[in-house]
């Protein structure tokens, strides 16, 4: 399967993409200023863009709401949103499972398992709180190990085998977590519960720069493959026939793809429904082309997650919902009203 030039004289879906590429950037736009400015304090578009730049009061009130909470919240939403619906599209294309999303692995399993380890021990409070995302990757990069390692055979990829390993793998993950849970104090898992939830609220801007960076080099890097992608859709036996070298795609997309998820749980905690709504909805607008599929998962994802939050800290305001509640609920809703209306296929 050879990728068509990308001419928009003689290919009219090509310029069809690149407008709507244009319409989800104005709405990831769009999602920022509504996250920027509205809340429990309203604040103006024009003044929230002088105090980005360094203009205005550094002791106000609103300066620092805008500095230290909402942009810090609208970039890490940008990359956990982005990340997770990438994460998403390329693990239902790997697997030809429109079913399949970053969680259905063990990630979020593992990670949240991590997490869980490090309060009940007390480990964040001897070494400080960078532990606890630190925790969470390792958690999640075991789980991902595991999976990957028992689905190796011969030195090939056994993609169904894979899938079912990461679903008991998940299970007994969270039967663990479940397990520190109750025995745990109530201050421990007060701490547990809120951050299995997920949120936005992350204090330290470098992982949150290094979430918006991963990201961004994941959705680069995923263009490398996305011949592969498109064929996989066919079978692993007829991409095989194409040219693919189907055993190499899978292994790096299902590693960064994993890896990618992995690093969103430890930083936000567990949010669901993103890396599977998107997809959906996509699929349903653009068809099965991951060239458009994959910039537009990102930027929809970003977008979605941006907005999930601004109802999260605002429904209840001053008190704040956790976002994976708001996610749930939304993403659950929209994806039943798909299914009945409409058969989606990888």
């Amino acid at each position: 399967m050879e990728l068509e030039i990308w001419n928009l004289k003689n290919n009219p879906k090509y310029l069809t993409w690149l407008l709507a590429v244009a319409g989800l950037g104005v709405l990831l736009l769009f999602s920022m200023v509504v996250s920027l400015t509205l809340g429990e304090m309203n604040i103006g578009l024009l003044d929230a863009l002088k105090m980005i730049v360094g203009s205005g009061d550094p002791t106000s009130i609103e300066y620092m709401l805008v500095r230290q909470v909402r942009l810090p919240r609208i970039i890490l939403g940008l990359a956990v949103g982005g990340s997770l619906s990438l994460a998403g599209v390329i693990l239902q294309g790997i697997y030809r499972n429109p079913l399949v999303e970053p969680f259905t692995l063990g990630i979020s399993g593992g990670a949240s398992l991590g997490v869980a380890i490090t309060i009940v021990f007390g480990l964040h409070l001897t070494f400080g709180s960078f532990v606890l995302p630190l925790s969470g990757f390792l958690g999640a990069f075991l789980i991902i190990f595991l999976v990957y390692t028992i689905s190796s055979r011969s030195g090939a990829i056994d993609i169904q085998r894979m899938l079912l390993t990461g679903v008991m793998v998940s299970f007994v993950a969270s039967s663990a977590m479940m397990f520190l849970m109750s025995v745990s104090t109530s201050e421990n898992l007060h701490g547990i519960i809120f951050w299995i939830m997920g949120s936005l609220d992350e204090p330290d801007t470098s992982l949150i720069w290094l979430t918006l960076i991963s990201s961004l080099v994941v959705l680069l890097l995923s263009y490398l493959f996305v011949q592969a992608l498109n064929a996989l859709r066919l079978g692993e036996e007829k991409a095989l026939h194409l040219g693919i070298n189907t055993n190499v795609a899978v292994r790096i997309l299902f590693i960064l793809a994993s890896l990618l998820a992995g690093i969103c749980v430890s930083v936000a905690g567990v949010i669901g429904f993103v890396g599977l709504i998107i997809p959906h909805l996509l699929r349903m607008v653009f068809g099965s082309d991951y060239r458009i599929l994959l910039v537009s998962s990102f930027l929809l994802g970003g977008s979605f997650l941006i907005l999930s939050d601004v109802v999260a800290r605002t429904i209840i305001a001053p008190n704040e919902l956790p976002i994976g509640v708001i996610t749930g609920i939304i993403g659950g809703v929209v994806f039943i009203v798909m299914m009945s209306r409409k058969k989606t296929l990888v």
